[in-house]
């Protein structure tokens, strides 16, 4: 249960909160302790069996007292996470407002807002902070926000395009509106010596009556949002244009109506100002709505390959239901160059099917019974039948949507620069346009007061910070998407900015530069060790472990057609090897060392052998029975291809390039140097790698390990970025920064080529929109005019200041042609495919 962030007197409030770490009875008294220690608070009940506390709160202490007197008494609250879809940000300074509005909310620890997803992502402990109260924080700032629900969310696509017709259309009705305003200030200026009524109280009147049709119409959504935040002390964006807009609106109107208040020769009509300010910046945001559809096309389009129907096998007959009536476990019938209709295994059939939307792999895969498929992919000219084993937000797309959607939400480190900046920036432009006119009016000749006018009406037209606030998002939305087409899935911005640090790079072997299906290729055994027996024994117990070498011995046992037993007592030490008993006898099999560890002596003919398997680079697996060194096994590896040109590539963009491994050093050897890799860390414990991380950063700087996101958890978490290969249907490697879904090494050279076009196209962002207003604003105060210099109208300020977003906007999206293009099996938009 959720409470109001204040408890209002004489109200109280009942709260239900969760409560992690309680263990037994001392606990809950704790607990109970520190919340009846809270004035007014009452009816405290704890359970341990449900770890959740209740209690109601009647006095001053409110919700985010309870998180914290819980927190000291050692029992933390959860964290928890409210997204919020805000309407009505424009730029870098509203962004800003929304997060303090938010952070300032009781109980919130918090807040980030992106402005090109429109999102606000708010952490605070579970059960003290109301969605009310958040949404209520975010309009009260005059941002409306409401709780943002992935499932009824509407397509980011469709409201991107809402927008834009809602833009376009009102640019139509404010450029035909404002048309006759310019044509006749310009007849004015040209022709009215000729036609003085051009230049006549009827042109002001009708000037007058246009502009003002511009302004409360299409210019309208300047004023209802630029004023509530300038009277709050919080101007943004809008407050600037309405500002600009309609000073200049306000001065023309007393110029034509009253120009007696006006000093002698300052009445003059800058109505064309006025309105071209709103119609250039109408285009600005036209052209930038539809550049920021764009952003986010690559996962539309991914989710769209999704069949809206499937069909299914019920009672030996075909029924076509909608998807979402899909159940795990239905089967359903993909005919020849269908998409497959969800997750799941094929049952029957066989075919190849095209997952590069997923992989970014173009090579159609083989499927047969037993193969898992994913929902979305094409299939090839063979008919399938596939149990159904994931619907709905547990499919891959789906999870790869939600993947790609929380690091597009998020904020890169850089951001928090660019935030320090502009929060301040909006007031700054605002004190120097002030400025700017309070010195033409003192330093001008006369009439001065409408030269100050304009040139302070341009400071704050030029100065609008929308390119600041776009600059880094879109080029986040847009690297992700686009990395999500290739393969290559961000966690969050962090890992993207992180690994175009990186200085060195830990690479696991099995797996990761090899295939990680290993095949046995030798078998040696000692007097009374006959292989059929041995290597039935040796499978009975490598059946329950995960190791890929493990499932090469087992594959072998039953290629051979031996019985393999099941095995009892079985035990797994990482790193060493299993053992366990099978028909009575007592089975080892493992690396020497755990031969040592057991206490059995090795014997030396099979050792010497296993020096010269490890030298051909083959892995070998001695096997231990009733105690005695009993056979020696050799499992080969192959490598991946393209792990070779991975590792030329990575140490051509001048990284340190490490492999790490379980293996025998000398196994281990024979295989970097096939692959071209000096380093080699062999022999390394599960454990042990990531004291191989942390050494590489002492000698490097920053580091990226990419491993299989199972025993390589350790090192993963350690690295600065970890990278996990993922299989094409498993993407839930929890303890990695970076997903490479295809399972290719070339996806890391990929993922890091992508992280650093995205920093540099961010760089170039920044230094576009801060060169800009550097450049810019002292031109549009008039700086320059008592040398002689240009002067810069608000007309051009507002042609300029919309150029500048469409700048950023257009620079972001070239990031969609990075990397290699692949085709689609079908002609069908793939994600791999990209959308140029």
């Amino acid at each position: 249960m959720t409470a109001s962030a204040e408890p209002a007197a004489g109200n109280p409030i009942p709260l239900s909160l969760p409560v992690t770490g309680m263990s037994c009875a001392s606990c809950v008294g704790r607990v109970e302790r520190a919340l009846r220690a809270l004035p007014g608070a009452r009816d405290v009940s704890v359970n341990l069996a449900t770890g959740r506390a209740g209690l109601v709160l009647g006095g001053p202490a409110g919700p985010a007292e309870v998180a914290a007197a819980l927190d000291e008494a050692g029992y933390p609250l959860p964290e928890a996470q409210t997204v919020l879809a805000v309407d009505g940000m424009s730029c870098a300074s509203c962004v800003g407002r929304v997060e303090r509005a938010l952070a300032a909310v009781p109980g919130v620890t918090g807040a980030s807002v992106n402005l090109a997803t429109g999102r606000a992502t708010v952490r605070h402990p579970e059960g003290v902070v109301a969605v009310r109260d958040l949404a209520a924080a975010s309009e009260i700032a005059g941002y409306p926000a409401k709780p943002f629900e992935a499932a009824s969310a509407p397509d980011p696509a469709a409201r991107q395009a809402a927008e834009a017709r809602v833009l376009r259309r009102d640019l139509v009705i404010a450029a035909l509106l404002s048309a006759p305003v310019v044509a006749l200030d310009m007849g004015g200026h040209v022709a009215g010596h000729l036609l003085p009524a051009l230049h006549g109280p009827v042109s002001a009147l009708v000037q007058a009556g246009l502009a003002t049709l511009v302004l409360a119409g299409p210019g309208r959504r300047f004023f209802l949002r630029g004023i509530p935040g300038l009277l709050r002390g919080h101007p943004d964006m809008n407050a600037l244009v309405a500002l600009g807009a309609g000073a200049a609106y306000l001065y023309s109107l007393v110029s034509a109506l009253a120009p007696g208040l006006l000093p002698a020769g300052a009445a003059h009509l800058y109505f064309e100002a006025s309105v071209l300010i709103v119609t250039l910046i109408l285009l600005g945001r036209t052209l930038e709505a539809r550049a920021r559809g764009r952003t986010g096309e690559a996962i539309t389009r991914l989710m769209d390959l999704t069949p809206k129907t499937a069909r299914v096998l019920r009672d030996g007959a075909e029924a076509e239901v909608p998807l979402a009536a899909l159940r795990t476990g239905d089967v359903v019938r993909v005919r020849p160059g269908e998409r497959v209709a969800a997750d799941g295994v094929v049952v029957a059939g066989g075919s190849h099917v095209d997952e590069s939307m997923v992989t970014g792999e173009p090579a159609p895969v083989r499927k047969a019974a037993g193969a898992r498929v994913v929902g979305g992919t094409l299939n090839g000219r063979g008919g399938l039948d596939i149990r159904v084993e994931a619907v709905g937000e547990a499919t891959v797309l789906a999870q790869i949507a939600a993947l790609v959607e929380r690091a597009q939400g998020g904020k890169l480190p850089i951001q928090a620069l660019v935030d320090r900046v502009t929060g301040r920036f909006v007031p700054a432009v605002i004190a120097a346009a002030l400025l700017t006119f309070g010195a033409w009016l003192v330093l001008a000749p006369a009439p001065a007061l409408g030269p100050a006018l304009v040139h302070a009406v341009a400071v704050l037209i030029i100065a609008c910070p929308c390119a600041m606030g776009l600059a880094t998002p879109t080029a986040l939305v847009v690297g992700t998407g686009r990395a999500a087409g290739l393969g290559v899935l961000f966690r969050d911005g962090t890992a993207l900015q992180a690994l175009r640090d990186v200085r060195a790079v830990a690479l696991d072997k099995t797996g990761t530069l090899t295939e990680g299906r290993p095949r046995l290729t030798d078998f040696f055994g000692t007097s009374g060790a006959e292989e059929p027996e041995a290597l039935a024994l040796a499978a009975a117990v490598e059946a329950r472990s995960e190791h890929p070498i493990a499932a090469a011995i087992v594959a072998a046992a039953r290629g051979r057609g031996l019985d393999v037993a099941e095995a009892e007592d079985f035990e797994a030490v990482d790193g060493f090897g299993v053992s366990g008993r099978v028909s009575g006898r007592t089975v080892a099999v493992g690396a020497p060392r755990y031969l040592d560890r057991l206490g059995i002596a090795g014997d030396p003919d099979l050792l010497a052998r296993a020096e010269r398997l490890a030298a051909d680079g083959r892995s070998p697996v001695h096997l231990a029975l009733d105690g005695r060194h009993a056979a020696l096994l050799a499992v080969a590896d192959p490598a991946k291809d393209g792990a070779r040109d991975a590792v030329a590539a990575l140490r051509a963009r001048g990284l340190a390039v490490v492999m790490v491994t379980g293996d025998d050093p000398v196994a281990a050897a024979h295989v970097a140097e096939g692959l071209g890799i000096d380093a080699v860390e062999a022999g390394v414990l599960p454990g042990g790698k990531a004291e191989i991380v942390k050494k590489l950063r002492a000698a490097h700087g920053p580091v990226a390990f990419v491993g299989d996101g199972i025993n390589d958890a350790p090192a993963l978490a350690e690295a600065d970025v970890g990278l996990a290969i993922g299989t094409g249907t498993d993407i839930a490697v929890e303890s990695a920064d970076v997903v490479l879904m295809s399972g290719s090494p070339g996806a890391l050279v990929e993922a890091l080529d992508l992280s650093r076009a995205v920093m540099a196209n961010i760089h170039q962002n920044l230094f576009w929109a801060f060169a800009y207003n550097v450049a810019l604003i002292p031109v549009a105060a008039g700086i320059l005019v008592p040398f002689g210099g240009p002067a810069l109208s608000p007309v051009l300020a507002a042609g300029a200041m919309a150029f500048s977003s469409v700048f950023v906007l257009g620079n972001a999206l070239r990031l969609r042609a990075r990397g290699g293009r692949r085709p689609a099996a079908d002609g069908a938009p793939t994600l791999a495919g990209g959308a140029a």
